[in-house]
């Protein structure tokens, strides 16, 4: 069953006294498109999630953001003594201030630069985070998968439902198609027969058939009604194919042709009930073709 683009997913979970929290979200896009939205401390596991995203999300454009609030005590940033001892001797020492009134702000000396330094960078604590991280990370593809495939469900139903209305109405052509070359052949002798109605002049019946034959040859729509016959049956077999593949492009592909065709239909037919059914099968190929732009 074929899959939409559009989805959600989130995974959440603890690793070492940090909690993390996931989101995936998948939009409409021509290729794979990764968007990262990562904490500074989690930047290096880019590359290590964008296989993961790659492997379950093939298309689209893809946003993995990540929430990450560490609540052990090796996430306090250290005070360095040093520094803060040297800032308060230089306002003690600075020209015109009484050192017995000084007032320190302790927020603003925590926010000079060199006060607070970073925790230690532990490498295996990082990288246990790093495991939680990839593991959430799959987790809310797995939902982004599960979020497409029931949307896929919809468009799959719409897309059938397009295909019905379609072959509908190109029974309608098929069925008026080879009457047209009869009526026009019945028009032709008429209008004949009336212009030399009261002339004595006898018809070339070899220049009447080859007027015919033209005629027929110019209106003939029968390869474009098997071509369009054969599209809709494999734009059916895509959208109810069980295949995993991603198949948006070959459905682009198809409903492309199928446009083709009814072109060509509308083109070479001068048939007003022919031309309306026509106008009709185009109008839902738009459709199509506008659906399929969202499916994977």
């Amino acid at each position: 069953m074929i899959r939409s683009m559009t989805g959600f997913g989130e995974a959440s979970g603890d690793a070492d006294g940090a909690h993390l929290a996931v989101e995936v979200r998948s939009l409409n896009g021509k290729y794979f498109k990764a968007v990262w939205r990562l904490p500074e401390e989690l930047q290096g596991v880019e590359a290590e999630l964008e296989p993961i995203l790659r492997r379950r999300l093939s298309r689209g454009s893809i946003v993995l953001a990540v929430r990450c609030s560490d609540e052990g005590a090796d996430a306090a940033y250290a005070v360095n003594a040093g520094a803060l001892s040297s800032y308060l001797d230089a306002l003690r020492a600075a020209p015109g201030v009484d050192a017995g009134a000084v007032t320190v702000d302790a927020a603003a000396l925590l926010a000079l630069p060199g006060v607070l330094q970073p925790p230690a960078d532990d490498l295996e604590r990082r990288a246990r985070i790093a495991a939680a991280l990839k593991d959430l990370t799959a987790r809310a593809c797995d939902a982004v998968l599960a979020s497409r495939a029931a949307e896929g469900k919809v468009l799959a139903k719409e897309l059938a439902d397009l295909v019905r209305v379609i072959r509908d109405r190109l029974a309608v052509v098929a069925q008026r198609a080879p009457l047209v070359v009869d009526e026009y052949q019945d028009r032709l002798r008429a209008r004949i027969d009336q212009l030399l109605a009261d002339v004595e002049v006898n018809v070339d019946q070899t220049s009447l058939v080859r007027e015919i034959a033209v005629y027929a040859e110019k209106t003939d729509i029968t390869e474009e009604i098997a071509r369009l016959g054969a599209h809709l049956d494999q734009f059916e077999s895509l959208i109810g194919a069980d295949a995993e593949a991603p198949v948006g492009r070959t459905l682009d592909f198809v409903s492309q042709e199928m446009l083709r065709e009814a072109n060509t239909m509308a083109s070479k037919s001068n048939d007003a009930a022919i031309s309306r059914a026509v106008v009709e099968i185009k109008g839902a190929i738009d459709r199509i073709k506008e659906q399929v732009q969202n499916v994977e």
